[in-house]
């Protein structure tokens, strides 16, 4: 994401603001300091979007999971070979 001084900000907003609402969000900095962020209205809110259940259907978690490597694990703990 692109960072602007809010020197240049002000110079060129109008350019800037039709960037952000063409999906190209920037932020404003001030003395280096990031201080705001321009995002177009359409962006999703952050607050608002649903992290759980995101990769629902798209892995496989197999039957014997909690088994998985059962067997070299009690290898490694008894010193057996």
């Amino acid at each position: 994401m692109k960072t602007i001084n809010i020197h240049e900000a002000k110079t060129h907003l109008s350019r800037l603001v039709d960037l952000a609402a063409a999906g190209e969000p920037f932020i404003i900095a001030k003395s280096g300091k990031p201080v705001a962020k321009v995002v177009p209205l359409s962006a999703k809110d952050s607050e608002t979007v649903e992290r759980v259940g995101f990769l629902a259907g798209k892995l496989l978690i197999p039957d014997d999971f909690d088994r998985m490597g059962e067997a070299e694990i009690e290898t490694m703990f008894s010193g057996k070979p």
